[in-house]
């Protein structure tokens, strides 16, 4: 009985640890993904100029695509152990607290800005004359289509790379971790990178479509390759993840995960 209930604390505390991660990584993510910073301008070389459909595009990305491989990678190890239904479960949690956040933001864009805080800002770092409440609006509304496009890139996603690592666990009897971990992440990105580009700043937003396929080009090749990079941490993650149940209880909790997504 005492060993049941340390296995099932374990699971418990196991369960909270990488949600939590998933979660947290999940919301910086959509918070900062405003953003659009240049990967030329941060590698220190010239603009690469790539000409598309009569126009010439830089390799620029969203802030937020930094963290979103950390969120694919802690899927799939939540659902190595918890099964689909434990992926699921989390996904649509963090669907909602992301609507949250932004509504709360929202609320936070359009209260009264007390006049002492716009004056005693009401310059740039160059002397110019600065509008931080605009700015503050500017910065945190334009993240509305944002979270609209996120919300639901993440969930289809997530779905999608729910089936593809069930299925390719399904495939190889549960062997070959990098596979079905970089395959399910790779094939969901390339969905994920463009809805959300498209909903955000093509629906929401004024950009051109060769300005969609630019920027989410960009954003699924960085994706796909930290993916592959981060192969080894998903490794390192089993193996700490089962120093801390034991190898018997992770070995259970691999088979309950496997039995549960097959059912599903």
């Amino acid at each position: 009985m005492t060993e049941i209930s340390q296995y099932d604390r374990k699971r418990q505390r196991l369960f909270l640890f990488l949600c939590g991660i998933f979660l947290t990584n999940a919301l910086i993510a959509e918070i900062i993904g405003s953003k659009i910073f240049s990967v030329e301008a941060l590698l220190g070389i010239p603009p690469v100029q790539i000409p598309i459909g009569g126009q010439r595009f830089d390799f620029n990305m969203t802030a937020g695509v930094v963290l979103w491989p950390v969120v694919f990678v802690m899927s799939d190890v939540i659902n190595e152990y918890f099964g689909r239904k434990g992926v699921r479960r989390i996904s649509f949690l963090t669907a909602g607290f992301i609507v949250y956040t932004f509504v709360v933001v929202y609320i936070a864009t359009v209260l009264p800005p007390a006049n002492f805080w716009m004056d005693i800002n009401n310059t740039d770092s160059s002397g110019n004359p600065f509008n931080i409440n605009e700015a503050y609006s500017r910065i945190f509304q334009q993240g509305m289509g944002i979270m609209v496009g996120s919300t639901t890139a993440f969930l289809i996603g997530q779905l999608l790379d729910v089936v593809v690592f069930t299925w390719l666990r399904k495939l190889t009897k549960g062997k070959y971790i990098w596979l079905r971990a970089t395959g399910s992440t790779v094939f969901s990105q390339l969905i994920d990178s463009f809805v959300v580009i498209g909903i955000a700043f093509y629906v929401f937003g004024d950009w051109t479509l060769q300005q969609i396929f630019s920027v989410g080009s960009v954003n699924y090749i960085y994706k796909g390759i930290v993916a592959i990079l981060m192969t080894p941490l998903i490794y390192l993650a089993h193996y700490l993840i089962d120093r801390y149940l034991g190898e018997e209880n992770a070995a259970r909790m691999v088979k309950e995960a496997e039995m549960s997504s097959f059912r599903s």
